[in-house]
């Protein structure tokens, strides 16, 4: 039985871009947040990307799933056996395929792992399956860090409208005002899915010179921009829709196919333009002018996309440690946020995160023995 104040509450994330697992501890009642725990991060091995990466795009049933399901389900449990002091687990597990749309058939979402298996390990309880139950509702499932990074402004102390930016294997925002009450009241936040991020150069990375990902930058800032390519990028149909909206990893595929007969610098720079680019074109749909953007995730350690975000928007970029947050550890602390948030019937998403018709609580509560 849970507490009724603020409990201890661990959360782990993998994200699209496959590098592995980051779990962290959070202090939180679901509502406000108390304090921030220590975290720990588990990487993947080469050989459990490679079935990760095979399994990209594919559903439940089909070849591969199982065998990358089984990648998460251990690496997580590794590292969550490390928390023993939390009360409760938010697993989100790996995202294989996402289709808010139903443009491949009925609109769904999948994230590899099973959370009755953490719990049976753990023997703790588990939140999992968090964006299923928002999809089935009509909204995207994504992004369900919103909520968390209001939580997180009012820890902070902000008292301006910011932009909470997360530059992962995809890139994401979070507009919101702390000076509201709470994430759910009508005006206070606004997020959506602003297009690639990490992932297309990290593949570029991976393909070309068998790296991991353009660190820091260097290579992309040794490089010329491909401006026809980026105008091509930017006429995508996902720019005009109206937010919330949501991406697959791999959705901008063919608009970034022209990178191939670039230089390695010069399709570095042109990919991490094209993130750039994709972030600012977002701005078009703020409700109000942020005092700042704040950014979390691998893409704030990239110095050509701090850059070039930078000379984009019309208002400061900061990596998100200038207001007291780990940028590495956001996401798993969100999940930590939202375990507490599902458990105790709090939603986790609305019309201005996801799209969906109304405030839901989504997730799938396991209890461990």
């Amino acid at each position: 039985m849970l507490k009724p104040d603020a409990i201890w509450s661990v959360g782990a994330m993998s994200g699209t871009s496959l590098d592995g697992v980051d779990a962290a501890l959070v202090l939180t009642d679901g509502e406000r947040i108390v304090e921030f725990g220590r975290s720990a991060y588990r990487p993947y091995t080469e050989a459990e990307r490679n079935v990760l990466r095979a399994a990209l795009g594919c559903w439940p049933g089909e070849d591969g799933v199982a065998a990358a399901a089984e990648v998460v389900e251990l690496a997580h449990a590794e590292i969550l056996s490390e928390f023993p002091e939390a009360e409760i687990v938010g697993f989100h597990g790996q995202t294989l395929a996402h289709d808010p749309f139903g443009l491949q058939g009925p609109r769904r979402t999948h994230q590899a792992g099973d959370g009755d298996i953490l719990a049976e390990v753990l023997g703790r309880k588990v939140v999992w399956d968090f964006r299923s139950m928002d999809v089935e509702m009509g909204g995207q499932g994504a992004p369900l860090a919103p909520y968390f990074h209001f939580a997180c402004a009012k820890w902070a102390g902000l008292d301006a409208p910011v932009v909470i930016l997360n530059l992962g294997g995809v890139g994401n925002v979070t507009w919101l005002d702390p000076r509201e009450p709470g994430p759910d009241v009508p005006g206070a936040i606004l997020a959506f899915d602003t297009g690639p991020a990490n992932a297309p150069i990290n593949d570029l990375m991976r393909a070309r010179l068998g790296r991991d990902c353009d660190e820091g930058g260097a290579l992309a800032l040794g490089g010329q921009v491909d401006e026809a390519l980026l105008a091509r990028f930017l006429s995508h149909p996902y720019f005009l829709r109206i937010p919330p909206k949501s991406l697959d990893r791999n959705d901008f595929h063919d608009a970034l196919s022209g990178v191939e007969a670039l230089s390695d610098a010069d399709a570095a720079a042109t990919l991490t333009a094209c993130a750039a680019a994709a972030v600012a074109r977002g701005a078009e749909h703020y409700p109000a002018p942020p005092a700042a953007i704040y950014v979390t995730g691998g893409g704030r350690l990239n110095q050509a996309l701090m850059v070039a975000l930078a000379q984009r928007v019309n208002c400061p970029v900061a990596p998100i440690e200038d207001i007291g947050l780990d940028g590495d550890m956001l996401e798993a602390q969100a999940f930590a946020y939202l375990a507490l948030r599902v458990a105790r019937g709090l939603p986790t998403s609305g019309p201005a995160t996801t799209g969906v018709a109304a405030q839901i609580g989504g997730g799938r509560i396991s209890a461990g023995e």
